[in-house]
């Protein structure tokens, strides 16, 4: 006989909690990004997901970020990377075409990378 006190495997105990609406907007961003990146035909990664929500965000606000800019974001949200890591990452979105580094020597999402995120 089985004690109703005690969860059954593959069940939660207690009522399920409401997910947090950052949380749920941040996963569907993140589902719009590996979508973005195998469209590319590129593998996902926290630091690619991490970069191209970063130039999204700036995107949003009508500014354009430099190397110095994503890896002050990634800094605030406690992702270890080193500047030069993050420079590689925006050199390879850059050569795959997701990204495009401009005259200013800053970086902004393609016009159709960005429509898909969008």
């Amino acid at each position: 006989m089985q004690n109703s006190s005690h969860p059954t495997p593959g069940t939660r105990a207690g009522p399920a909690q409401p997910q947090n609406r950052t949380q749920a907007h941040d996963n569907s961003s993140n589902e719009q990004i590996k979508e973005l990146l195998r469209t590319y035909g590129l593998r996902t990664s926290l630091i690619r997901l991490k970069v191209i929500d970063a130039l999204h965000g700036a995107a949003r606000e009508g500014q354009n970020i430099g190397v110095r800019g994503v890896h002050s974001q990634l800094e605030k949200l406690d992702i270890p990377l080193s500047f030069l890591s993050v420079r590689e990452v925006l050199k390879r979105l850059c050569a795959e075409g997701v990204i495009t580094l401009n005259t200013d020597k800053t970086y902004s999402l393609d016009p159709a990378a960005r429509q898909m995120l969008d």
